[in-house]
């Protein structure tokens, strides 16, 4: 038996030391299959901490202070394992990934990157110009372990992020695997190289603006109209009480779909947000009206990114648009030093941000073949009927 994930987190600077008598010198390109438990092994997040800050892509959602509480809320009820990849003793790609059979309201068996409701990019956690040599291995491990899955499905990629476009390489070298996209979605992305003022007067019209002003204006004579912009930890708890409250008084709380109307997601919220501040990672923003929020927003900042993670409004104040005025506030972003873009987390055709928010972050889903010749035989059958003509 070989040299456990384990054993690699502990080794000094996590490289690998010498191998146990009797035992190979450890692989230079080694994919291990970790439990949420082992995961949550210290030395490991300190292995873990170290990838993100050397990712080619960031990805809030599979860093350790977020997906820890995911793993904690749904791992075991999903089936999740983790998917990571050491290059010379050092872990170099991280991917959570379940097994399922269900498939778009059908029964097709697969392997499938792991995303719940709140969690809105797939994009895997891998090290700089190791980009290809992550998805080799990775297709390599799944041809070996396809098991019952048919294919393996990659949820959310950003599609002009460097992940997808050295995962396009790596398919076209390899040519005879198939592949294919099996959805995409267009959502509204904040970015430009000038100041908050200069955005918002080339995205809005001036008849827009004066509205926007005139509500404004009408909103500070109901009270003392403020905003506060936070970091870090201080008035944390209280803050995510409020926010909690605020979106569940309103038709999300109605419907059972805000994040305190079930123990899970509350608890996702309220300890991502606290492991978001102690790692630096978190903003939070929040308009008041005589000191009670009537607008509030999450920001999670990931250099060179940042995902406007969720928002809520006070629906009684729905007539001045708190969370578009909110909004206005949050285009500093554009002027935060090192922040090139920042992804809504919105569903495409928003009517509220893509007002707002001109550009466009395209994400799309992916279906590969894995296995042997028969297994991808299935696999094109499947891709000739979710790519055929939808024309009549």
């Amino acid at each position: 038996m070989g040299l456990t994930a384990m054993d690699m987190a502990r080794a000094t600077s996590f490289r690998t030391g010498s191998a146990p008598e009797g035992l190979a010198a450890p692989l230079h390109s080694v994919m291990r299959l970790l439990t949420p438990s082992e995961v949550a092994d210290p030395a490991f997040i300190a292995a873990w901490e170290r990838l993100v800050g050397k990712a080619s892509e960031p990805n809030p959602f599979f860093e350790p202070w977020f997906l820890l509480p995911s793993l904690a809320q749904w791992g075991a009820s999903d089936g999740v394992v983790i998917k990571a990849w050491f290059h010379d003793g050092r872990l170099a790609g991280l991917m959570p990934v379940r097994r399922s059979a269900a498939y778009y309201g059908h029964a097709v068996t697969h392997a499938a990157g792991w995303l719940h409701a709140n969690a809105f990019c797939g994009a895997p956690l891998v090290a700089e110009e190791l980009e290809e040599e992550f998805w080799r291995a990775l297709l390599a491990h799944f041809d070996r372990m396809a098991r019952r899955a048919l294919f393996l499905h990659l949820p959310m990629l950003p599609a002009d992020g460097p992940l997808n476009a050295s995962l396009e390489r790596v398919l076209a070298a390899q040519g005879t695997r198939k592949h294919y996209n099996v959805a995409e979605q267009q959502r509204a992305m904040l970015t430009g190289d000038m100041s908050a003022a200069a955005y918002l007067e080339a995205a809005m019209s001036q008849k827009k603006r004066k509205e926007l002003r005139r509500q404004h204006n009408r909103l500070a004579e109901e009270g003392s109209l403020t905003f506060e912009r936070c970091e870090g930890e201080e008035g944390l708890a209280e803050w995510i009480a409020e926010f909690l409250a605020l979106e569940a008084a309103g038709w999300k709380g109605a419907g059972g779909s805000a994040l305190a109307s079930a123990g899970e997601t509350r608890g996702l919220f309220e300890q991502s947000l606290a492991g978001a501040a102690a790692a630096g990672r978190l903003e939070r923003l929040a308009l008041r009206l005589d000191g009670r929020a009537i607008a509030m927003l999450a920001n999670f900042i990931t250099l060179p990114g940042a995902y406007s993670f969720k928002t809520a409004f006070d629906e009684a104040y729905a007539r001045f648009s708190p969370g578009l005025l909110l909004q206005l506030e949050n285009l500093a972003l554009l002027e935060r030093p090192g922040l090139q873009w920042t992804d809504s987390c919105a569903v495409e055709g928003h009517p509220m941000i893509e007002r707002l928010w001109r550009d466009k972050r395209r994400m799309v889903s992916r279906n590969i073949a894995i296995g042997g010749p028969l297994r991808r035989g299935f696999f094109r059958l499947l891709m000739a009927y979710e790519t055929r003509s939808r024309s009549t």
